[in-house]
């Protein structure tokens, strides 16, 4: 009887045991964003602190540890949406794990801030606000804190929605409402605003439609041949020049600009030796990698691995050398107002500046970067190393396409539309498949729902990226104004 009584008692411990180690799992999940939050909100108030020690006794000292905050934030929301474009599709291939993933864009992102980072900003972002409308410092100032903080609170706010939105864009709609605000609707250069307004097409059209030829390559040279592996040790090499050459040039053109200024020829040039290079170094090395391989398309997936590893570490080092400026530079020129006690078109950024942006982009990436880089990954349609080589590739392409036609374009919309132009290509590709293979057979009607089941691209997230992308800047504007107002009634 007393055996009975015990195993009872020890039943009802290990019940007890299992409704406790539930409750803490779940304590645990709920209080995993509070840590995140937590932590950023420190990182900003000690961005904040250094800044107002640095000009402590100033009567402006409250105006700089503001600008340091919003500088910060600005940062760590850049981390937290723009990187996924980087890191999405090697997670998604599951070329990369996503600790790892976050690792690689965290060092190169902030090497690429610190190692190669634009030295000079443009204080009016792209010439889109005359410079004569912000002459004064005070309104130069209550502009660019403005501009700062609409800019960080769309990003922050795109985030939580799940769409990746263009950091460049949401900074120039901050400055174009922090203008309007100050200045009136002539203060904005409106030809300017139209031609980056088209890059809302123009790039991810690009990106997408690039992403889709390299795709449509690969499954006519290499997938639907009748020995795969041998036509991969042929064109595998030649794919990994093309992105050896397509990230060199795009490396000397983006990413080097601190160190020595390049041009596009000169920049086409480097990026042809370094992809002849790459070729020579692929041949012996795929052809040892593909040895006892089986013919099948699971065999080809093995030999894209490694360059898409290579691919997104190399993007987040180009983005970190090229979009840090956008968190920094109202920040920058911020400083430089208050030092110099005037404006200037560009102004040099300090290097606690470009501190606070580099190392709040990888605590950005760190902290909130996973839901981004999931859905950009996994949620819009699903990649393998092939598909998201594609991708990567299609996103070094695009930029130096457009930078040789002068065209503004946004790193997140290429990216993106990368990813979308490959579900979309798979989409077509797949239904013509199917008419082929029953183009002798009576036509059968599909029910609506088993149509939608076999669309593979989610359309929810199309939309709901697509809107984000087209309201950014009016957003970013309309906020910037608002906040305009109100800075200039507490700080001024």
């Amino acid at each position: 009887m007393s055996d009975k009584r015990n195993d009872y008692q020890w039943k009802t411990l290990d019940k007890d045991l299992n409704r406790l180690s539930s409750l803490e799992q779940a304590t645990m999940h709920v209080s995993r964003p509070l840590v995140g939050l937590g932590v950023g909100m420190i990182f900003i108030a000690l961005a904040a602190l250094f800044a107002g020690a640095s000009t402590s006794g100033s009567p402006e000292t409250w105006i700089m540890a503001a600008a340091a905050a919003f500088g910060a934030y600005m940062a760590l929301n850049i981390g937290a949406n723009d990187v996924a474009n980087n890191m999405g599709p090697a997670v998604g291939a599951k070329a990369l794990s996503m600790v790892g993933a976050i690792a690689i864009a965290a060092v190169c992102e902030s090497a690429g801030a610190l190692l190669a980072g634009g030295d000079v900003v443009s204080t009016i972002s792209k010439g889109i606000v005359d410079p004569a409308a912000v002459e004064t410092k005070a309104v130069f100032i209550g502009a660019m804190l403005a501009a700062l903080l609409s800019a960080a609170l769309w990003v922050n706010i795109a985030t939580w929605v799940g769409a990746p939105v263009s950091t460049t864009h949401s900074v120039v709609g901050g400055v174009m409402g922090a203008g309007v605000a100050a200045a009136g609707l002539t203060a904005v250069n409106w030809p300017t605003m139209g031609a980056i307004a088209a890059s809302w097409v123009i790039s991810p059209l690009l990106g997408g439609v690039i992403a889709a030829a390299l795709l449509a390559l690969i499954k006519a040279k290499v997938i639907y041949t009748e020995d795969k592996i041998a036509a991969a040790r042929r064109w595998v090499p030649i794919l990994i020049g093309l992105m050896a050459a397509a990230f060199g040039a795009y490396l000397a053109l983006k990413g080097l600009k601190r160190i020595v200024k390049i041009d596009m020829g000169l920049a086409l040039m480097i990026g042809v030796a370094v992809g002849v290079a790459a070729w020579a170094a692929a041949v012996p090395l795929i052809r040892r990698q593909s040895e006892g391989m089986e013919n099948r398309n699971r065999s080809l997936k093995a030999l894209f691995g490694m360059p898409l590893v290579l691919s997104a570490a190399l993007l987040s080092f180009a983005h970190g050398a090229n979009d840090v400026a956008n968190a920094v530079g109202p920040l920058a020129a911020i400083v430089h107002a208050m030092e110099a006690g005037g404006f200037a078109a560009k102004v040099a950024i300090p290097v606690w500046v470009m501190v606070i942006g580099a190392f709040g982009i990888s605590f950005g990436l760190i902290l909130f970067g996973p839901k981004l880089i999931r859905m950009v990954g996994a949620q819009i349609t699903k990649l393998n190393p092939m598909r998201a080589y594609c991708v990567a590739l299609s996103a070094a392409a695009t930029v130096i396409v457009a930078s040789w036609l002068g065209l503004p374009v946004s790193s997140t919309h290429i990216a993106v539309g990368g990813v979308f132009g490959v579900g979309f290509f798979r989409e077509w590709h797949a239904e013509r498949r199917v008419r082929m293979l029953n183009k002798n057979r009576p036509a059968k009607r599909l029910a609506e729902g088993e149509r939608r089941r076999r669309k593979l691209v989610r359309r929810s997230h199309f939309m709901t990226i697509v809107a984000a992308w087209v309201i950014t800047v009016p957003a970013t504007a309309l906020l910037s104004g608002v906040l305009y107002f109100a800075l200039e009634a507490a700080l001024f």
